[in-house]
């Protein structure tokens, strides 16, 4: 009996010892950007990981499957996450944030403040109003070690507002690695959106990107060509559900991305997709 107690102890031991050492060399893995697209079927979770263990999650995806997506890619030992943002309070963006603010110690959280009618949006205003939040509005920088991110929508302040189409609230920002590495995430902007985020630059900001995170699931409400044009993305990321009722993506978005030579990415068929670049 003393005996398998023993070998049980030891065991235990070993194991605990593997799954921090596991967690620990996560943690010391400092040569690498990654930016995931997490596949939680209809909606939206990016994570952004940076070299020095800065995380950025963008929307949570409906229900709680970002949950096990994000034990893949934050060791336990380091249950932290720096920036949350909330591109718009659709059940398919906001739901498995509910999750992860509260598992995960958030340090900051950035969103429109936009009320909507549904009962998730009410559920959010008043997690915000416990956690707090920092509102979304374009010409916000997000600065840190080799990486910027811009907010490029909304233009004006929404706080406290409610509109009648969420969508049309969606925070759009673009995010730079190491001066050479960019990312565009759109949230479920419309094509009006685009126009007016096109309307305000001008040549005051760089629109320029590598990947496009394609606006509403790939919908044709999105991603219009004079879009696209100056964005000028070499891959596309679409993030939709297997088998969807919405008919998403639509087949003239994907046809006017391949005829700008854009490569069609989708998690529907690839599951996660992951960027990353070695320092």
């Amino acid at each position: 009996m003393k005996k398998e107690l023993v070998l049980g102890l030891a065991t235990l031991i070993l194991f605990v010892l593997n799954l921090f050492s596991w967690n620990f060399l996560l943690f010391l893995n400092e040569n690498e950007f990654r930016v995931i697209f997490f596949d939680v079927g209809q909606g939206d979770a990016i994570l952004i990981r940076t070299p020095q263990n800065h995380h950025i999650l963008i929307d949570g995806g409906p229900g709680e499957k970002i949950l096990e997506k994000l034990e893949d890619e934050i060791p336990f030992l380091y249950k932290h996450i720096d920036l949350v943002i909330l591109t718009h309070p659709h059940y398919d963006h906001v739901s498995g944030l509910f999750g992860v603010i509260e598992y995960y110690d958030v340090e900051e959280i950035i969103c429109t403040g936009v009320t909507g009618e549904e009962r998730v949006s009410r559920k959010w205003k008043k997690l915000l109003k416990k956690e707090g939040y920092k509102k979304a509005m374009a010409g916000k920088r997000i600065s840190g070690n080799n990486f910027y991110l811009d907010i490029l929508y909304p233009e004006e302040e929404l706080k406290g507002k409610k509109v009648s189409d969420l969508n049309e609230a969606s925070v759009v920002s673009r995010f730079v690695f190491d001066d050479s590495y960019s990312f565009l995430f759109t949230g479920d902007a419309y094509k009006k959106q685009e126009g007016e985020i096109l309307d305000s630059c001008n040549q005051e900001c760089d629109l320029d990107t590598d990947i496009l995170k394609v606006g509403h699931h790939g919908s044709n409400t999105s991603t219009s060509e004079k879009f696209l044009l100056e964005t000028s993305p070499s891959e596309a990321v679409i993030m939709v559900g297997k088998d969807n009722p919405y008919g998403h993506p639509h087949r003239d978005v994907i046809r006017r991305l391949k005829s700008f030579g854009v490569e069609v990415r989708r998690t529907d068929k690839e599951g996660d997709i992951i960027f990353k670049k070695e320092m």
